[in-house]
């Protein structure tokens, strides 16, 4: 069983979409989205420099836009069709571009709302200093007691050992002088402490935008961030999409989900590598691929076309 999967916002790199603009008709896809949305991801996939993408309401539709072109690029259409992929997920934004590789969402309609998430959501962290970092290795039992004694919220719970905690500057600086045993800190470039309460706000916002869509149930499996759980209705994945933004991430019970589904397959799609690392710790056993660039393209395309065919 092959599992497609979709990166969150931290894995943009400057100009990483720029080896894609050479695949017939990427450039024109690329624009036309950037017009749906009043937001220019050629400049920003090519000639922006890292503080620049690293802005959440710019970051999140480019890293959609990628995830949606790269998907396109190793599938030939999407939704999905066939029976590879049998699942899809992706990590916290990520899951607005896997909703579309399951059919609950058009890519425009995915951008759309990403788009006005990322907006929401730069607007929410403006309110106070807040940020995320990850906590690496460590007991996790004490790790989760550390948190709670110093206020920071869980935000991804990645597995393979690896939690993100979110909460204000001071409350990170607090972990960083005391870290948990055996446990490293790094703090990572985000602007505010996302799926924690300080994104309520953003939730309005997700909530008046989702109001107009009217969602497909997924034609492909589809996984959520919310608890691991298979969602099957369309009207599901969106509420889970909007509650999403101040809620953890549950990337762990994703990937205990694929295990009890006998997922041996798994392929990342651009700018793929955090996910298929993780899987890589987590689920021995599992192949995994990241499609950073069309490089990678023909060992996605076959792979899919083996799993298609039951050759596995």
């Amino acid at each position: 069983m092959l599992v497609l999967v979709a990166p969150g916002q931290g894995a943009q790199t400057p100009g990483f979409l720029t080896p894609w603009l050479e695949l017939p008709g990427a450039a024109d896809r690329l624009r036309g989205w950037s017009d749906a949305i009043d937001l220019d991801l050629v400049h920003y996939g090519t000639e922006a420099d890292a503080d620049a993408i690293r802005d959440t309401a710019v970051a999140q539709p480019l890293l959609v836009a990628a995830s949606l072109l790269s998907a396109e690029a190793v599938l030939g259409t999407l939704p999905a069709a066939g029976p590879a992929p049998a699942l899809v997920a992706g990590h916290s934004v990520g899951e607005l571009a896997a909703a579309v590789f399951a059919g609950v969402l058009t890519a425009e309609e995915a951008l759309v709302l990403v788009r006005r998430r990322g907006l929401a959501m730069a607007e929410a962290a403006a309110v106070t200093d807040t940020g995320m970092s990850a906590v690496l290795g460590g007991d996790p039992e004490q790790v989760a007691a550390k948190l709670a004694e110093l206020g920071l919220t869980p935000a991804n719970v990645n597995g393979a050992g690896q939690v993100v905690a979110a909460g204000t500057t001071e409350q990170l600086a607090a972990l960083a002088a005391d870290k948990p045993e055996k446990a490293r800190v790094r703090p990572l470039k985000v602007a505010g402490a996302f799926h924690t309460a300080h994104m309520a706000p953003a939730v309005a916002a997700m909530e008046e935008a989702a109001l107009g869509l009217t969602p497909g149930d997924p034609v492909v499996r589809y996984v959520s961030n919310a608890d691991g759980a298979v969602v099957v209705e369309g009207k599901d994945v969106l509420s889970r999409l909007v509650a999403q933004v101040s809620n953890p991430v549950r990337w762990d019970l994703c990937m205990e989900t694929f295990r009890a589904e006998g997922v041996t397959a798994l392929v990342e799609v651009c700018p793929g590598g955090t996910l298929a690392g993780l899987s890589k710790r987590a689920l021995p056993g599992v192949r995994n691929l990241a499609v950073k660039t069309p490089d990678e393209l023909s060992a996605a395309r076959e792979l899919v076309a083996e799993y298609s065919a039951g050759e596995h």
